[in-house]
């Protein structure tokens, strides 16, 4: 497996300290997220999902704890919108550049509005999507805050 990919190299670029870290990726998986925390023996709190979102119909990113679920009603909100859904997965591989799996909020196709739910700034360090399924990026919470130049919000249901 690879570890330069889009993400890894905006990283480096942007100057982010990050360490890589690979996981067996089960494509059956009904949560994606879930089984990389149990793959890696990190508590799902510090394994962030990457979600490809629209508010209004503008594309957004958003990143939480991949053993919660997203409430619209507030993904609206933290981009002060009206409304929300998820993106078709066709449109999220586009728009990011990235597959479902292994979407990173990191050197997409181009930078969107993006928001990380509030609670996984109070852990150590999370993972998040390094750009291909298997691979992550652990990095600091507020690194990642800071990189993506990204809102904290409640975001979960």
């Amino acid at each position: 497996m690879s570890k330069a990919t889009p993400a890894t190299l905006w990283l480096s670029k942007q100057g982010i300290a990050y360490e890589t870290r690979t996981y067996d990726y089960d494509a059956d998986s009904p949560r994606i997220g879930l089984q990389a925390a149990e793959a890696m023996g990190e508590p799902p709190s510090r394994v962030l999902k990457t979600l490809m979102a629209l508010v209004d119909g503008k594309p957004v990113c958003v990143i939480l704890p991949s053993d919660r679920e997203l409430s619209m009603k507030k993904v609206a909100a933290a981009f002060g919108g009206k409304s929300a859904g998820m993106m078709p997965v066709a449109d999220a591989e586009r728009i990011s550049g990235y597959k479902v799996g292994g979407v990173s909020p990191f050197g997409q196709r181009r930078k969107l509005p993006t928001a990380i739910e509030r609670t996984a700034l109070g852990e150590p360090y999370v993972y998040v999507n390094g750009g291909q399924r298997g691979l992550q990026a652990k990095l600091v919470p507020a690194d990642l805050q800071r990189a993506l130049d990204a809102v904290t919000a409640d975001l979960i249901a």
